[in-house]
């Protein structure tokens, strides 16, 4: 299962919020055994304008009900002091695959993770480079040190990259389904955060 954390477009508050809201859901997701991979992830001047997570666990399904929705923080502006406006929204969209995607189906090639990371980092082929034959949708993936692991990461967001190309395929009327990644609902929080120290105030 897939998470998108979206300030969509929202002001750099909700970025910072999304940023927030990432570092809570991740230390939440420890108390239910659930696997997180960030498996990509925009920043911006203070924050995250968004961050795409893989979910993998027995509770993935119960931990993705709790977040899936919009996210309200109740903060006094930590940048604009002297901003009115105390209440920033983030959404947290749910994204299950409808399809598998084949190995046959994408050329995978193994090369030396580059970065950081010590000197183990660039000792193993482990970093992924992947590309769907059809669509020619390429990514890279170097967060583990495992081959295996990178290259499953690599699987994910090939679908994802598949997902929003046929987003993009679809007709104006369709395109309405998936607006959500560009408004949020600011009522009916799923989850209510307050302060600068993000405490869970209602769920």
């Amino acid at each position: 299962m897939l998470l998108q954390f979206s300030s969509a477009q929202g002001p750099e508050e909700c970025c910072i919020a999304v940023e927030k809201a990432l570092a809570y859901f991740l230390n939440e997701a420890k108390q239910y055994d659930v696997i997180v991979d960030i498996l990509e992830s925009l920043p911006s001047q203070q924050g995250l304008k968004s961050a795409l997570v893989s979910l993998e666990g027995s509770d993935t399904e119960t931990l993705a009900n709790m977040w899936s929705g919009t996210i309200q923080w109740q903060c006094q502006s930590p940048i604009r002091p002297k901003h009115k406006r105390k209440n920033w929204f983030l959404s947290v969209i749910r994204f299950s695959p409808l399809q598998t995607i084949e190995d046959s189906e994408i050329v995978f090639e193994f090369i030396k993770s580059q970065g950081p990371g010590g000197q183990h980092v660039n000792k193993t082929c482990s970093a992924v480079r992947a590309k769907h034959i059809a669509t020619n949708i390429s990514v890279k993936v170097q967060s583990q040190r495992s081959q295996h692991a990178n290259k499953k990461l690599a699987k994910q967001l090939i679908f994802w990259r598949l997902h929003e190309y046929q987003t993009q395929q679809v007709s104006a009327l369709d395109k309405q389904k998936h607006v959500s990644h560009y408004q949020i609902e600011r009522g009916n929080a799923q989850k209510i955060f307050k302060g600068k120290e993000f405490k869970l105030i209602l769920t």
